[in-house]
């Protein structure tokens, strides 16, 4: 019997391991900083969609990132904080707060690379959403070749645990907007380098800021299929608002030349010209979450665009002051819950 003690216990072991393996499967978010995997293999002809492994193998669980513990300061910019979270807070997924004021638990790592998109600038670690907006572009995603558009470009959504970011948006903060490229993903799996460095393309003819400025966009760099991809991505009825360029939201006016209801979450706003920004609504039952006023009845194609085509919005007036720059937020300004997620470990 003693012959036999060895390989009883190995089996033993295995089984052990299994179990725990089976029970404590590798977190989400640490799939989120593998390396981008290098192209392989011939590339897809131009215009195919790529179709890269959803997901790629988490690190072992001993790779699992451990949150440092902080000191809360509640008169400080809560963008101090929250832009050094690298990894979310585990608790159960919750949009707390507004879009431009909260923050967001349990959020999900959109995985680098999945069909029919592609996620860039990793090393801002802003891949990180509710899982309704994982769900979304992901559904986005494997629709846009039919749309005939290779893949998506994935810019920023929000921080591991949302909050302020220490630069470029106000908003982003409840893990349910992200802003998508006007640039089609290209015909092979971006390396880490590419990510960081390519760049982004303006729709646009060109300044907006001149006195009689052509704001509308170029037709050779805007598309049908720039504008199916925008209607496809506003019909979805997990969408409150996308905000464009006014000069690309005139072009789907003129586009659509049939039921115009999905123009209407379609929102002319400065900047976005070089993507889209999709917001989706709170989710059912997400009762920490404070949805934005729905957007104004009709198609949004008449005189308050005509506004955003002029010059009024554009063009600095000679004797106008600068605009006195608003304080950053601090945590005592964000829900309470924020503290929570802060200090969730």
């Amino acid at each position: 019997m003693r012959h036999f003690a060895p390989v009883f216990w190995a089996v033993r072991a295995a089984l052990v391991l299994a179990s725990v393996s089976a029970l404590s499967p590798s977190p989400v978010w640490a799939q989120a900083t593998l390396p981008v995997p290098k192209p392989t293999g011939a590339a897809t002809p131009s215009g195919s969609p790529v179709v890269p492994p959803a997901r790629a193998s988490a690190p072992s669980r001993l790779q699992a990132h451990v949150q440092a513990p902080i000191t809360v300061r509640m008169n400080t910019p809560a963008r101090d904080f929250f832009g050094k979270m690298t990894g979310p807070a585990p608790m159960k997924p919750q949009a707390i707060g507004s879009y431009a004021k909260g923050c967001q638990a349990g959020a999900v790592a959109l995985p680098q690379n999945g069909p029919g998109f592609q996620v860039m600038r990793l090393s801002r670690n802003r891949f990180w959403g509710q899982p309704e907006l994982i769900d979304y572009l992901e559904d986005l995603g494997r629709d846009a070749p039919k749309l005939g558009w290779r893949g998506l470009m994935i810019g920023d959504m929000a921080q591991p645990r949302g909050g302020p970011m220490t630069s470029g948006h106000a908003s982003h903060q409840i893990g349910l907007d992200a802003d998508i490229w006007l640039k089609q993903m290209p015909d092979h799996i971006m390396t880490a380098s590419e990510r960081e460095n390519v760049s982004a393309v303006s729709m646009l003819r060109g300044r907006l800021d001149v006195a009689g400025a052509d704001r509308t966009v170029d037709p050779k760099k805007f598309t049908a299929a720039h504008a199916r991809l925008i209607r496809r991505a506003a019909k979805d009825p997990r969408v409150a608002r996308i905000f464009v360029s006014p000069g690309i939201k005139k072009a789907l006016c003129v586009f659509e030349t049939g039921d115009r209801a999905w123009l209407r979450v379609v929102r002319p706003w400065w900047g976005h010209h070089y993507h889209f920004h999709v917001r989706l609504k709170c989710p059912a039952g997400d009762g920490a979450c404070q949805n934005q006023a729905a957007p104004p009845p009709g198609d949004g194609c008449g005189k308050a665009l005509a506004w955003w085509m002029s010059d009024e919005p554009w063009v600095p007036k000679p004797d106008a002051k600068p605009a006195k720059p608003k304080p950053p937020l601090t945590l005592a300004a964000l829900p309470k819950q924020c503290i929570a997620v802060l200090q969730a470990r």
